[in-house]
């Protein structure tokens, strides 16, 4: 991809509808640097790099941090990459300021903060398939946080207890209805769990996916199968998600299609997959993506009590021209869980059903948990 690049320079010769290395340099046109900061922090972002000794900081944007609302203001990727190459990531050891940082993961409402960087903000954005892109970034020489944090009460409790696990911290909070959002934050904050430390951000969101979707799998072991398959279908900016669900044990398995002329495929398709059973083992090479549409497909078994063998397929098309994060896989597959379902009478029209809102039957190929089912006999059958 490197040589075409050069030879094509934004004209298009990939197929892509946008140009990802021309929208940098577009969304940085946009930008204004500065070496100080007076305005809104939402969140805090804590980087991998060095661990366990690593930098991080707050961002710093006078708008919104949180993609449910990025959804239900009908933003499009050019308004969302727009939001975030305006995004500042302050960058400091993170000892210097931990408890601005806290005190900004813990408030439930933005805090003001008054920031100064020892030399002005740099444009250095990126996108990256677990994260969401943040467009600046600079090393802070001092942070006040003004005001006061607003702190749930279910919060307040949480991390105010020392000696509970972080697991159990995360299921605690997403039982009092702490979004996914929330408890991110609060985990890579330092703020849950017996030994409490930094964490980085890209870890802390797959880490709680892995936490709530396993604790909703031992909840999902104690219901009653299915009773009959069912197919669901659904799309987020070119991220097109077929679900099937098939009576029986959890069983859950995903495939990855990355389309011809996309970010991560180039001129041929790029098919990743990867299933479990009862427990995971080892990190799935579909990475975040994998846990964020299992937290989906637990949640909606857990909302109707019943237990059930998920096959998901993942379809990437030119569409989504720029990466924005795990949190786009994770809500396309709630918006295909709670929109009407197709039943079928059995796994093969199941299958079919799904190749053709896929609008391809070629993913079948790459599936081991099909197979598996259509030969299998379960207790139900004695």
């Amino acid at each position: 991809m490197t040589m075409q690049c050069i030879r094509c320079k934004g004209k298009g010769a990939c197929g892509l509808p946008r140009c990802p290395i021309m929208s940098r340099f577009l969304a940085q046109a946009t930008v204004t640097t500065s070496s100080s900061y007076q305005g809104r922090s939402p969140s805090v972002f804590i980087g991998s790099f060095g661990y366990p000794d690593v930098r991080g900081g707050p961002l710093l944007i006078d708008d919104s941090d949180h993609p449910l609302d990025w959804l239900s203001r009908n933003l499009g990727i050019e308004d969302i990459v727009s939001i975030r190459a305006r995004t500042i990531r302050g960058s400091s050891a993170v000892h210097r300021f931990s408890d601005n940082l806290q005190e900004i993961a813990l408030s439930a409402r933005p805090l003001d903060v008054d920031v100064s960087f020892e030399k002005p903000v740099s444009f250095a954005m990126t996108f990256d398939g677990t994260i969401a892109p943040v467009g600046l970034c600079g090393p802070v020489r001092k942070m006040d946080v003004l005001g006061s944090a607003h702190i749930e009460r279910a919060v307040d409790r949480v991390t105010s207890d020392p000696d509970m696990p972080a697991a159990d911290a995360c299921v605690q909070l997403g039982r009092e209805d702490v979004d996914v959002y929330r408890i991110t934050r609060l985990m890579t904050a330092g703020l849950l769990g017996k030994r409490r430390h930094f964490v980085p951000t890209r870890w802390a969101i797959t880490a709680v996916d892995d936490m709530l979707s396993s604790a909703l799998k031992k909840e999902i072991a104690r219901y009653p199968p299915l009773d009959e398959c069912r197919v669901f279908f659904g799309e987020i900016f070119g991220n097109r998600i077929a679900a099937i669900l098939v009576p029986g044990d959890w069983r859950y398995e995903m495939i990855e299609i990355w389309g011809r002329h996309t970010l991560w495929a180039g001129n041929t398709e790029a098919i990743v997959q990867d299933r479990e059973g009862r427990e995971k083992k080892g990190y799935s090479p579909i990475m975040g993506a994998y846990y964020s549409a299992r937290l989906a497909a637990c949640e909606y078994l857990s909302s109707i009590r019943r237990s059930a063998r998920v096959v998901l397929i993942r379809h990437i098309t030119s569409d989504y021209w720029a990466p924005l994060g795990t949190w786009v896989i994770r809500e396309a597959a709630r918006k295909v869980m709670t929109s009407p379902c197709i039943s079928c009478p059995s796994l093969d029209d199941a299958s079919s059903h799904a190749s053709r809102l896929l609008g391809f039957g070629y993913w079948l190929e790459h599936s081991t948990l099909i197979p598996e089912m259509r030969t299998q006999r379960t207790l139900l059958q004695f």
